[in-house]
């Protein structure tokens, strides 16, 4: 039988813990689970606490949990995504694919020919939803650790006090692969907008210890560039 995980942002322990707001309405009105079914609950620590609802109601949902288990383990990659803004679903899609990917943090970045304009309270409520996003994508995957989803910032401002063991700059336009770089324990990976990121772009980026580099002849999408480059790093270094 599939155990349905659910992520409380709380403490918690073995025995009775009630949960309330969108987690109750989900589990009670979408999943419709009632007394005895099995869920597990985790809260970011890296541990997870199977248990079973209890009771159901309108308003909550009582369940009872056991003693905390080992969550899934992390991959021994560090990764860091700065990724370009794109509209809609389209970041949306990418933030849940790089979770499910291993992704640590995330920075969504405003860049030159990036279309989104984020200030104020609707950035905000963007990266509260990208959060969100984050953390139903680990619901679905596993995860026991939620990355990180920063605020959205301009690339200028990413490129200098990033750290990383390897620092790679995605396009198209370079020769440069993967095969002759060091295995590192850390990586950013800096994936521009529908559009590209401008040749100043790019220099910025080196100038700021980036390597460029690229994942084969064709030009992806901003949405998959992700996915792909996530995919190769976690093959070469990390736990795939």
């Amino acid at each position: 039988m599939r155990v349905s995980r659910f992520y409380l942002d709380a403490p918690l322990s073995q025995g009775e813990q009630t949960l309330t707001g969108d987690v109750a309405h989900y589990i009670a009105r979408v999943l419709r689970l009632g007394p005895g079914a099995p869920v597990q609950i985790f809260n970011g620590s890296g541990q997870e606490w199977p248990g079973e609802v209890v009771a159901a109601g309108k308003r909550e949902v009582v369940v009872t949990l056991d003693a905390a288990i080992a969550g899934m383990s992390e991959s021994p990659l560090q990764t860091h995504l700065g990724q370009a803004m794109s509209r809609g679903e389209r970041m949306d899609w990418a933030i849940q694919k790089a979770v499910e990917l291993g992704v640590n943090e995330i920075t969504p970045l405003f860049t030159e020919r990036c279309e989104v304009k984020l200030q104020g309270e609707r950035a905000d409520k963007r990266q509260a939803h990208w959060q969100q996003v984050a953390v139903s994508a680990c619901e679905q995957c596993g995860r026991s650790v939620v990355p990180t989803i920063h605020p959205p910032t301009a690339l200028r401002d990413w490129l200098s006090p990033l750290q990383a063991d390897l620092k790679l700059v995605l396009h198209h336009r370079t020769d440069q692969d993967l095969d002759a770089l060091p295995r590192p324990q850390s990586v950013a990976l800096l994936i521009g907008p529908e559009g590209g990121l401008s040749s100043d772009e790019i220099q910025q980026a080196e100038t700021s210890g980036f390597v460029a580099a690229r994942f084969g002849p064709r030009v992806l999408r901003t949405e998959t560039a992700p996915v792909v480059a996530l995919s190769m790093a976690q093959q070469r270094w990390g736990d795939f």
